[in-house]
């Protein structure tokens, strides 16, 4: 595996190779997967070995409907079937979500999932980019935000919650006032993808309140949070309407037997996916505790089951990534390609603690210089600017972010203001239309930034190991694990009036970008800007099809799941 490691990364349009890939070039067993964000305590062995002895019928036999899975989760759920349309994965409801309601323009927070910029730049989409602040744990202002889509014109509005990779959480009662104050947008779509791992709030989701709604979807991953990535699959939830136009351009068998099996499988299985959640989550803290003991490695706060991790200063995250794989065989995300990040980033898939250990002593060598290669940190190290190391992904960020907004890649890896695309409010007596003011949205919880500590010098000590942590009881045993003293949640700031936060008529666009005067053709790079396939270093656009993609139909809320399993 060590000869063949950089052309693996290089030979995938994927952010990282496949663990099949990987395997093969191992003769059959993969490395420690702290790289794909997956429920690792989900399904159990007994679920296994049950899908195990039916494998010959489920491989064999057509599945049914689409209509009949949706309604047996819609059922469990408790969602109504006509609000929901089921996916062969979220990548594919993206992909449909663009095709059919994104007319000209996206915005989004960057760094993000990559399929909500790249998917609307391959059908020549402007995509309005705004840069979450190092400076502030790459929290997301609403206000902000919504002055920036303001500013910009832009017509449809995605935001992740949590977002990835950063784990940023937004609490519900912001959303849905962000929701609202968006009522005149084409869409709004909040993806939930990662939600059901979080316990900042009891019912932290959307989905109720988007059926009522004309313009608003809920995003939802099902191979997430079963563990399941594999099978592919997931759902969206919308007005009937909405949902409608989705599901009816969804093939009838787009869900395999697989899905079908898990998803009738899961009325008898509430409790240990409950029970897998509440471990995630106690995983997260420890894994965060242990990786925050390590010198000039920052942390931030997550509610996914992930983290974000900012390397020591003059680490380079492809020399970390490389040589975990081939001298420790553990995989972790690099996030060098994400727009709005660089390589100095890393996200971690959140593991069982024995796979921690692992890691942060696979860590401390590649680091710190405990290994025969000697530390991946130099003696005289600066700090590093923002550079995805793709020259075509840097200058799009910094040049063509839909008017020309300028230094967002600066601002990305800096903590700098805000473009100066975007005004500062003006709120007066005859001054016209007001902006949406900050005051007007709860702003985010404040998401600490640990200092980045100095690198502790080469001496002729032994390096230091980590605090041992005691074994735990396998799963589903909640009984080993002492329960927590309870944490008081943060007194949510007070809602202010819908008139406070909703916006007026778009802003006109800067005077160097003129305004659209209809939908971009497709292929058509928008007002100026990069295609995917010009962003990713390739000759000509590459297009995805307009139509032909398998599809899916309904599939319910994770608070109705929550209620379901009791």
């Amino acid at each position: 595996m060590a000869d063949n490691v950089t052309s693996l990364f290089r030979s995938t349009a994927a952010h990282s190779p496949s663990m099949a890939a990987l395997s093969r070039e191992s003769d059959g067993a993969g490395p420690v997967d702290f790289c794909i964000p997956c429920n690792p305590y989900f399904p159990t062995p007994a679920m296994f070995e049950e899908m195990a002895s039916r494998l010959r019928d489920i491989i064999t036999y057509y599945p049914s409907s689409a209509d009949t899975i949706t309604a047996e989760l819609c059922s469990l759920l408790q969602l109504p079937p006509q609000c929901v349309a089921m996916g062969n994965g979220s990548t594919e409801l993206i992909t449909w979500i663009d095709h059919l309601l994104v007319r000209e323009s996206l915005a989004v927070p960057v760094p993000t999932f990559g399929r909500w910029t790249d998917q609307p730049m391959e059908t020549g989409k402007r995509v309005d980019m705004f840069p979450l602040q190092e400076s502030s744990g790459f929290a997301l202002d609403l206000a902000q935000y919504a002055e920036f889509i303001r500013a910009r014109g832009t017509r449809v509005a995605v935001i992740c919650n949590p977002n990835n990779p950063d784990g940023g959480f937004l609490h519900k009662h912001a959303v849905v006032q962000f929701m609202d104050a968006m009522a005149d947008l084409d869409l709004v779509v909040i993806d939930e993808s990662f939600l059901e791992f979080a316990d900042a709030e009891n019912e932290p989701s959307v989905v109720q309140e988007a059926m009522l709604r004309p313009n608003v979807i809920v995003l939802r991953s099902l191979g997430k949070n079963f563990g399941l990535h594999g099978i592919r699959f997931g759902y969206l939830v919308a007005n009937p309407a909405l949902a409608g136009r989705v599901r009816s351009m969804l093939p009838k068998w787009n869900l395999n037997s697989f899905a079908e099996h898990v998803v009738f499988m899961l009325k008898e299985h509430g409790a240990e996916y409950a029970q897998s959640l509440h471990q995630v989550r106690r995983d997260r803290m420890d894994m965060s505790g242990q990786l925050s003991s390590l010198p000039g490695l920052t942390v931030y706060p997550s509610q996914g089951n992930f983290l974000f991790v900012r390397l020591p200063v003059g680490a380079e995250g492809t020399v970390v990534r490389d040589r975990l794989l081939t001298e420790h065989r553990i995989l972790v995300r690099e996030c060098g390609n994400k727009i709005g990040s660089s390589s100095r980033f890393l996200r971690l898939v959140v593991r069982p603690q024995v796979d921690v250990r692992r890691l942060v002593t696979g860590l401390e060598q590649v680091l710190y210089g405990t290994s025969r290669r000697g530390a991946a940190v130099p003696e005289q190290a600066t700090g590093t600017g923002y550079s995805s190391g793709t020259a075509a992904v840097d200058r799009l960020v910094s040049q063509t972010n839909g008017a020309g907004t300028r230094g967002l890649a600066q601002a990305a890896g800096a903590g700098m203001p805000l473009p100066a695309a975007v005004p500062a409010p003006a709120v007066g007596p005859g001054g016209g239309m007001p902006v949406p003011a900050a005051a007007g949205v709860p702003q985010p919880e404040p998401r600490p930034v640990p200092q980045e500590a100095p690198r502790p010098q080469p001496a002729p000590q032994p390096v230091p190991q980590p605090v041992p942590v005691p074994q735990p009881q396998h799963f589903p045993q909640p009984a080993a694990y002492p329960e927590p003293a309870p944490q008081p949640a943060p007194a949510a700031p007070p809602l202010a009036p819908a008139a406070a936060f909703a916006a007026p008529a778009p802003a006109p666009a800067p005077a160097q970008v003129p305004p659209a005067t209809g939908p971009t053709p497709p292929g058509v790079p928008a007002r100026g800007g990069l295609t995917a396939a010009q962003v990713r270093g390739t000759d000509g656009l590459s297009m995805a099809p307009a139509t032909g993609w398998p599809g899916a139909q309904s599939w319910p809320d994770a608070a109705g799941m929550g209620q379901a399993a009791g």
